[in-house]
């Protein structure tokens, strides 16, 4: 099709340059120095217009109006749209930004369009303030005219931080113990005692175990279970997230003895290894890259290769063969020769990180050690960002920039002062994750109602109040599988192909976020949407809703046959002689960490006293059990 009209600039722009002979750049040429974007910050009404002006300052004191050649993106349309002339429409309330993009330069302007809601003052002023995190939310609400939700009472606090923090259920136990304390410090001293119990490592380390994609179907289960005793071992030491990314990405030797090198043995070229340390650990995907410049970011197609040639020289004795056999040992070394070649000029670029010096082709040593310096540096914000974005995303549900493994240039963070403040108390705190997790859950902002306002409810990314989320497939798993006092077995590996084999590695009583690998076996991880880990990207894993998740909670043997089991928990109550009003508050504290309301109370005792059988009773406990294990309330973190 006509991509230039014979009247427009850029038609004009290249026939005079072809009329004038296409002269080549040359080393004299101006370079581009800065771009700029005017105004950079908008404050707007719906249904208001705010023109763009993008300005290019070059290195001989020059600067051009070049919003004609400029390319525009919006990042929240449901805010703001831009035309191609760089003329934004705002059309709903809440923060956005606009992207003006030339010669591989972006630069941001930030719309504000605050909700029509009439807030006094005061109610900001006066609103409780844990932290940098409140200070700087609550400014935030202030602007937009967003309510911030009151604290959220002690029976949600308690499940939130139990589920949040160590993927478990608090028992009835716990909930009971907690309820009845009168302390000013419970919440506080509850917090510190999860980031120290056991199940803190398991969650934890099945998190990252996401992550780095810790697949059956990829390696053997010797090298599995290396790797995974690895990634505890650095949770359970509360190893600093720099320390933590620096030994996994120089790791070498055995690959049985250190399981940090099943990292490469899962990214075999040099290529695949440099794009999965960009998106693991700095959220940025570039593998668009490999065959041309970056469309949507700054990353050229030189820098793609002098980027990947840092690992040219990574090589291992034994990779290769069937997952399904063997131990899986390989040894990784680093040789003192070989270069990867840039398909597009037949030559190698020098070895760099992204956006650093290049080194020499003839330096001695690993030059894994010159991108770990790079990569963990605290002037690297790229990579405190990152780690803060995908802790962040676990304790709210929305991350400060989505998806977590975005966090490209051109998709700014709904509130980028909290996430650079976040990011740099991590750094001051010497990338302590736990750091970061108690900070955030001491936060008046994490610790807010999930119940919406009449002014806050069109909210989606301030934090004027918790978002609810549905619980990780593993962790509802476990919920399930806790609150009947029935534990799931997992005995087979599922591998590609559909070929399974039995495994022993998961003894009765093994939990779902215990388990090493993600080709075990598990109609109902793979039905609620479980990480499949074949590539670095959260989109791996799903809480999309469906018709088979309805029916297997309906008719599936999961959650029936736990209900239906002779030695299960409803078992041991009914052996144990409770009566009704017994059994329903340890339904309700176990699944809900609250007691049954006084109209759900009679409701269930007037069905229950129709039951003139032990059989009758069981069956209607069964059913009232099932109903709260399929709620809403039990399948979401709220």
């Amino acid at each position: 099709g006509l991509r230039l009209p014979a009247d427009s600039i850029g038609y004009r722009i290249l026939s005079e340059w072809i009329a004038a002979g296409a002269a080549g750049p040359a080393e004299t040429d101006a370079r581009l120095e800065r771009l700029e974007v005017i105004p950079d910050r908008i404050l707007a009404s719906v249904g208001s217009t705010q023109p763009l002006l993008v300005r290019a300052h070059y290195s001989n004191g020059r600067s051009e109006d070049v919003t004609h050649l400029a390319k525009f993106t919006a990042s929240a349309e449901a805010v703001a749209s831009v035309d191609e002339q760089g003329m934004i429409s705002i059309s709903g309330s809440g923060a956005g930004a606009v992207t003006a993009w030339f010669s591989s330069r972006i630069v941001i302007a930030t719309i504000t369009v605050p909700w029509p809601n009439t807030i006094p003052s005061e109610v900001y002023t006066t609103a409780s303030r844990r932290n940098f995190i409140d200070e700087i939310v609550l400014d935030q609400l202030q602007q937009l005219q967003l309510r911030p939700a009151p604290r959220c009472s002690d029976e949600v606090f308690i499940r939130r931080v139990f589920l949040d923090t160590i993927g478990t259920l608090p028992t009835a136990d716990e909930v009971r113990s907690f309820l009845a304390d009168t302390a000013a410090d419970k919440r506080d001293r509850m917090i510190e005692s999860l980031l120290g119990r056991p199940e803190f490592v398991d969650y934890w380390t099945y998190r990252w175990s996401d992550l780095l994609l810790l697949n059956g179907n990829e390696l053997r289960p010797d090298a599995i279970a290396a790797w995974y005793r690895w990634i505890r071992q650095q949770v359970a030491a509360d190893a600093p997230w720099d320390r933590f990314v620096r030994e996994l990405v120089t790791a070498k030797g055995s690959s049985i003895e250190n399981g940090a090198t099943n990292f490469f043995a899962r990214h075999q070229a040099p290529e695949d290894m440099a794009e999965n340390v960009s998106q693991a650990f700095l959220g940025l995907s570039i593998g668009c890259a490999r065959c041309h410049n970056h469309p949507l970011e700054k990353w050229t197609n030189d820098q793609y290769y002098a980027f990947a040639n840092l690992f040219s020289r990574v090589r291992a004795k034994g990779w290769g063969g069937d997952a399904r056999n063997g131990d899986g040992k390989r040894t990784l070394v680093t040789a003192s020769f070989g270069e990867l070649v840039q398909p597009r000029t037949g030559k190698p670029q020098p070895p760099a990180p992204l956006d650093a010096e290049p080194i020499s082709f003839d330096a001695t040593g690993d030059r894994r050690e010159y991108l770990a310096e790079w990569l963990v540096s605290p002037q690297n914000a790229l990579f405190a960002r990152a780690i803060t974005n995908r802790v962040w995303k676990n304790y709210f549900g929305v991350g400060l920039v989505e998806q977590v493994d975005d966090m490209r240039a051109s998709n700014p963070a709904s509130n980028e002062r909290l996430l650079a403040a976040a990011a740099e108390h991590l750094v001051q705190n010497h990338y302590s994750l736990k750091a970061l997790m108690r900070t955030i859950l001491q936060s008046e902002t994490w610790q807010r109602s999930s119940e919406p306002l009449p002014e806050n409810s069109g909210d989606q990314r301030q934090y004027s109040r918790c978002f609810p989320r549905r619980m990780l497939a593993e962790v509802m798993l476990d919920a399930v599988s806790q609150v009947t006092d029935v534990p799931t077995e997992f005995k087979n590996i599922v591998y590609s192909g559909s070929d399974i084999k039995p495994t022993d590695a998961y003894p009765r009583g093994t939990r779902a976020i215990q388990l090493q690998d993600s080709a075990v076996q598990s109609w109902f991880l793979q039905t609620f949407g479980r990480n499949q880990r074949r590539i670095t990207c959260e989109c791996e894993r799903s809480d999309e809703p469906s018709m088979v998740q309805a029916l297997h909670l309906s008719n599936g043997d999961t959650l029936n046959g736990k209900l239906s089991a002779p030695e299960n928990r409803l078992s041991k109550w009914l052996a144990a002689n409770m009566t009704n009003e017994e059994i329903l508050s340890e339904i309700y504290l176990s699944c809900l960490a609250r007691q049954p309301s006084a109209a759900e109370q009679a409701g269930l005792l007037a069905e229950l006293q129709r039951a003139s059988t032990p059989e009758e009773r069981r069956a209607t406990l069964e059913d009232v059990l099932w109903a709260v294990l399929s709620s809403r309330e039990f399948l979401f973190n709220h």
